[in-house]
């Protein structure tokens, strides 16, 4: 166990006695935010068991207080993008604009233009 967090905290995973590989930066940063991890949930711990009860209810406080404004935030961003995209046009136009009449016609022009100078000759 003390191997594989002193190999987490140097970077370094240790595959066997004789052979050490170094990590890749993706393992570096896995390893950090790993480490940063264990340490806030110990002093998280700490502040929530074993201090006075007066500071105790701030462990609580806070996170719910840092959940709430995130939650809010997530749809107020939400309601921001709805009120500030523009509507989809209906399906009705969209059918309509991959077969419209005015292409079909356009087509048509230069074929039945070819076939006019085919019959005056």
């Amino acid at each position: 166990m003390v191997d594989v967090i002193l190999s987490i905290v140097s970077c370094k995973f240790v595959l066997s006695k004789e052979a050490k590989v170094m990590a890749s930066r993706d393992q570096i940063v896995g390893g950090g935010v790993l480490a940063i991890a264990i340490v806030v949930a110990i002093v998280y711990l700490y502040w929530f068991f074993l201090t006075p009860p007066e500071i105790a209810v701030w462990a609580v406080k806070i996170p719910v207080l840092i959940v709430v404004l995130a939650v809010l935030g997530i749809a107020g961003w939400i309601g921001w993008t709805m009120a500030t995209t523009p509507p989809p046009k209906p399906v009705e136009e969209l059918i309509g604009e991959e077969i419209s009449p005015s292409e079909e016609t356009k087509e048509e022009k230069p074929a039945e233009a070819g076939e006019a100078e085919k019959k005056e000759q």
